[in-house]
């Protein structure tokens, strides 16, 4: 500095020489290293020393606050985790708790929905006993019946006693049917509640395997990494009130189904008894009426049997008497014949002769009365043949009525009673 300094004050104070060299050519000599004074390097010594002591205090104090920061927050991680941890368990018991409840409850809707399906079998049972088997006979009954002929062909109280108990049928069918229309509403309610509580247990489950999961992982992991997104790492806006309450409010639907299922299977149990014991009554009814027409209809049956007989041996009677009379009437003609001949005879006298006497009117007398018991004889024979016709033809009204009602005791005894013998209602 000092020779640029001094080769500066040089040139201005030599005008000439700056001509002179301006001739010359200028050679360009590199400045010497600097020198500094004593003092200058033990200041500088003074000011490294002091640097470099500052230096390493501050070193000091970082590596001892390092330390400590290291082993707070080593320390801090420690209890941040075992809290995270103790929390996840807690949490997996509290999850783990209402799981078990939900499926308690389930086991109680699998347990419902197993007897309201054996309730249900049992009614449809009923109704197909009731329409294949109960309904079918009595309406073949009636249709049989209507195979009865002539005077049998009345209304009666068996016809009654059918048609109520058809009436008894198709009422019993239709509490049935409302039944279980009421048995599938709530099957298909617990069958809903059982997909909630499915899809609910299915989530806790989830979150089950999650945190337990969670809390199998350590910091040494090799899976880990470390988040560079932009969205919350903690997307939950459920509360925990609201969590719990939407499993508490699943528990309590799933109790309220399966409370509302009893009603109806103690509703079902009365039912099958009130329509069996319905049942019962009217098909013993009819039976008795059956039973009643059947004595009347053989009772009748034997009494134009009788009638029959007593015919029967009338019309031989009347053809013996219509016999005797017929040798009667010509045993007349001969008596006739022979009064008429001797009337005829005794008129050939001649003169005085010819004379009534007693013997005449004897012949006389004999001839009208011959003639009035020949006429008796005559009317009774036209009487007893008129009754005979009468007596014939009653025989024949006689066995069409007996025909008649043994056609009504085949269909009421033996097709109606036999097809009546297949029907049961036993307990469903």
């Amino acid at each position: 500095m000092g020779e640029t300094q001094f080769g500066v004050r040089h040139a201005i104070g030599a005008p000439v020489a700056k001509t002179r060299l301006a001739e010359q050519a200028v050679v360009c000599i590199p400045p010497r290293s600097a020198k500094f004074t004593l003092a200058e390097w033990k200041l500088s010594n003074d000011l490294r020393a002091r640097n470099t002591d500052d230096q390493q205090q501050l070193a000091d104090r970082i590596l001892g606050e390092s330390q400590r920061i290291r082993e707070e927050t080593a320390e801090r991680s420690d209890i941040l985790k075992s809290t995270a941890d103790r929390r996840i368990e807690e949490r997996i018991g509290d999850v783990e708790f209402n799981k078990n409840e939900l499926q308690i409850q389930r086991t109680e809707i699998y347990r419902e929905l197993e007897a309201l399906s054996v309730y249900k079998t049992r009614v449809l049972d009923c109704l197909k006993s009731l329409e294949s088997n109960a309904l079918n006979i009595c309406r073949k009954c009636l249709m049989l019946r209507d195979g009865r002929v002539g005077i049998d062909l009345v209304v009666d109280e068996v016809e009654s006693a059918l048609q109520q108990e058809i009436t008894t049928i198709l009422g019993g069918q239709s509490l049935l049917k409302r039944s279980l229309e009421q048995l599938n509403e709530q099957m298909r309610r617990l069958r809903s509640t059982r997909y909630l509580l499915d899809r609910d247990l299915q989530y806790k489950q989830g979150a089950i395997d999650i945190d337990q999961s969670c809390l199998a992982m350590k910091p040494t992991d090799l899976s880990l990494a470390i988040y560079e997104g932009y969205t919350s790492l903690d997307p939950a806006s459920i509360s925990a009130d609201e969590y719990n309450a939407y499993s508490a409010n699943n528990i309590k639907m799933a109790a309220r189904e399966v409370n509302s299922s009893r009603p109806i299977k103690v509703f079902v149990d009365t039912l099958l008894k009130q329509v069996i014991d319905d049942l019962w009554c009217a098909y013993n009814k009819c039976n008795h009426e059956f039973n009643e027409r059947i004595k009347e209809t053989k009772l009748a049956k034997a009494k134009l049997e009788d009638m029959h007989r007593e015919t029967t041996q009338k019309i031989a009677d009347m053809q013996n008497n219509i016999f005797q009379l017929q040798k009667a009437l010509a045993d007349k003609e001969g008596h006739i014949g022979l009064a008429h001949k001797r009337l005829g005879k005794r008129a050939q006298r001649v003169g005085a002769e010819l004379v009534r006497d007693a013997p005449g009117q004897a012949l006389y007398y004999e001839c009208e009365m011959l003639r009035h018991s020949a006429e008796q004889l005559q009317q009774m024979l036209h009487e007893a043949n008129a009754s005979l016709r009468y007596l014939l033809q009653t025989q024949i009204q006689l066995e069409e009525d007996i025909n008649v009602k043994m056609n009504t005791l085949k269909i009421d005894e033996v097709d109606c009673m036999t097809l009546r013998a297949t029907m049961d209602y036993h307990a469903y």
